[in-house]
């Protein structure tokens, strides 16, 4: 590989499910790849909804996997416009959806990636942790560096 070859293929994961932690982390994303050259991947992960069934059948709603995703993209494509208009200077964004839990998706996606950036909470069940389960997962299983960046809209003060 040459050096333009490297250059070319450096990118920078970023977690985005539209809370304020992935804005925070989107936005800390294009700074570190506005320095060193590289690209910023945005990924956004969706899963299907439980399905609730009884002892005479599943009930009969249709199934919205395709309509999740569709939305889920949208969602992104949208967040990531209104993060990257704020930029001084354009940055290489691509977005990514893809089904499936978000530490999963997000692992898969940070593969050869030279960085893994996840807000330290989103849109997950337990609000109230310092470090959402998404990212203390990122953090131990990535195959990359992780920067987890803290939610400016809360303390983090411990008493």
């Amino acid at each position: 590989m040459t050096a333009q070859t490297d250059l070319e293929n450096r990118y920078i994961v970023v977690g985005v499910d539209s809370s304020q932690g992935s804005r925070a982390a989107l936005g800390w994303a294009l700074t570190q790849a506005r320095l060193t050259g590289a690209a910023v991947e945005a990924v956004a992960a969706w899963q299907q909804p439980a399905t609730y069934e009884y002892s005479y059948g599943a009930l009969p709603f249709p199934s919205p996997g395709d309509g999740i995703a569709a939305i889920t993209e949208k969602i992104l494509a949208e967040t990531v416009a209104e993060v990257v208009g704020t930029a001084a200077q354009p940055v290489d964004v691509r977005i990514k959806v893809a089904h499936g839990p978000a530490a999963q998706v997000l692992l898969e996606a940070a593969a050869g990636a030279e960085l893994l950036v996840v807000g330290s909470r989103g849109h997950g069940a337990f609000a109230g942790m310092l470090l959402g389960s998404v990212s203390q997962h990122c953090t131990q299983h990535a195959p990359c560096p992780v920067i987890v960046i803290p939610d400016a809209g809360k303390s983090t003060t411990i008493r």
